[in-house]
């Protein structure tokens, strides 16, 4: 069976003059032109209109999705590929619906969601062994001793003094970025990236690798996560787009 462009424009909501520009573009040709010069497609053609359209939704640009797309790939295994983007794309949502409604919650109690203190609740010696051990896994522990080694007679005033203050300060710039509408690897962000490397470097020196792969924690693990969804959703997976952009151009 086939349907005329006008059709395949009223049941995707696709205007007739997108699905011209995706022929044109080779990202999706019609089954066949007939003799009047009208485009008509098929089941074949509507199964990519639809993995298309999904992308889009996704955010993917159409020369990475004509990428895609032209792989030759089984139907039914680029479908589960969608709906495991569309599932992780849900569980994304969800976690930002969680963090705005604790806001709420903490806005009809009275609670101070401006404060920063969260980054530094719970830090007791147990918790920050557990953590060291798991950096001497991840980086290395020759690198982890040598920061440990800088900061482990810092006095309790500096954690929550200096050391706060200048997370805060970075976290903040961050975030009025973010609002101003920059991208990730805009200047004015690589630039507020410059005094967070700085600042790393204070305890230990990250590679490009290990640079990218610190962002990837920032975000990846819950328990860095959910402090980073606490100063705002938005956050943690625009600073791991910020860190790998700084990695592959500063570094």
């Amino acid at each position: 069976m086939a349907w005329s462009i006008a059709q395949v424009a009223r049941m995707s909501k696709v205007t007739s003059r997108t699905l011209r520009h995706y022929d044109e573009i080779g990202l999706l040709p019609p089954a066949r032109v007939g003799a009047n010069g009208y485009r008509y497609y098929e089941q074949e053609q509507l199964l990519k209109l639809q993995q298309i359209l999904v992308m889009r939704e996704l955010g993917l640009g159409l020369d990475a999705i004509r990428q895609i797309v032209s792989q030759g790939r089984d139907q039914v295994e680029v479908l589960r590929l969608h709906r495991g983007w569309l599932l992780a794309e849900r569980d994304r949502f969800a976690r930002l619906a969680r963090t705005v409604t604790r806001t709420i919650e903490e806005l009809e109690g009275g609670e101070n969601v401006t404060s920063m203190d969260h980054w530094f609740e719970g830090f007791d010696p147990a918790k920050q062994e557990k953590l060291r051990e798991e950096a001497r896994q991840r980086w290395g522990a020759e690198q982890v001793d040598a920061a440990d080694a800088h900061v482990r007679d810092k006095p309790k005033e500096w954690w929550q003094s200096q050391l706060r203050q200048e997370w805060t300060t970075r976290l903040e710039a961050l975030v009025a970025l973010i609002d101003a509408g920059h991208q990730p690897g805009d200047t004015e962000v690589l630039d507020v990236l410059d005094g967070h490397y700085r600042w790393i470097s204070g305890f230990w020196t990250p590679s490009r690798e290990s640079y990218t792969g610190l962002g990837d924690t920032y975000a990846d693990d819950p328990r860095f996560r959910a402090n980073f969804d606490r100063t705002d959703p938005r956050l943690a997976e625009f600073l791991r787009a910020a860190m790998a952009a700084y990695a592959q151009t500063r570094l």
